[in-house]
């Protein structure tokens, strides 16, 4: 019975089904299954699926994101359980995200922050058009291990190196790990303000955090 469901959880995400994926979080909890087998079982084999797909090239963006939705609504519904329970996932670690100052996508840091979530980060967004004391007074504030910094435009991506200095002259490096990213951002960026990764994708973006807090 529970594989059967388990498989339904995964193929809800894949498919994006919010809806969907709600009620099956909701079948679970009237079953008296363990909500955190449905989500690792159920629910995060779909978005590892995706995931691969996306890697491959085989699935796109807005699957991407649709999955992410999906995976936060079982979430939503499944959290009040795990709470009643005492045990809240293994936490991996605390991140800071934020669009730099300057600019105001957000798409990419949302769907980044969605997943880091479904893998058992503490995710706080302080969203778009951060300054630079903003994202290290939520970083002390929270203490998080790592910020994560968007930009979009080859006009602020000078803003993620701002940041990185700042951290430095703090001395709160290495203790707090930066991953940037967004279009502009590339390898060898990354590389020159001493960033500590950056990743194409979401998906990438998981894995790398996981590296950086050493779970991965």
């Amino acid at each position: 019975m529970s594989e059967e469901l388990y498989k339904e959880m995964a193929q809800s995400i894949i498919d994006g089904e919010s809806e969907q994926a709600a009620a099956l979080a909701r079948k679970s909890i009237e079953l008296q299954m363990h909500p955190l087998d449905a989500i690792t079982k159920g629910f995060v084999v779909g978005v590892n699926y995706i995931g691969d797909q996306f890697g491959k090239g085989e699935a796109f963006l807005p699957e991407l994101v649709m999955a992410g939705e999906a995976m936060k609504a079982a979430v939503a519904v499944l959290e009040p359980e795990l709470m009643k329970l005492g045990e809240a996932r293994e936490l991996m670690g605390r991140v800071v995200l934020a669009t730099v100052e300057g600019d105001i996508h957000e798409i990419g840091k949302t769907l980044v922050g969605t997943m880091l979530s479904a893998s058992g980060f503490e995710v706080f967004d302080i969203g778009v058009d951060a300054p630079a004391e903003k994202i290290i007074g939520k970083a002390i504030e929270v203490n998080a291990n790592l910020i994560g910094m968007s930009a979009l435009l080859t006009t602020t991506m000078v803003r993620q190196r701002e940041v990185i200095e700042e951290l430095d002259k703090e001395g709160l490096r290495p203790r707090i790990k930066v991953m940037v990213g967004g279009a502009p951002i590339t390898r060898d960026w990354a590389e020159k303000i001493n960033a500590d990764g950056t990743s194409e994708d979401a998906v990438g973006a998981v894995q790398l955090a996981k590296r950086l807090v050493g779970k991965g």
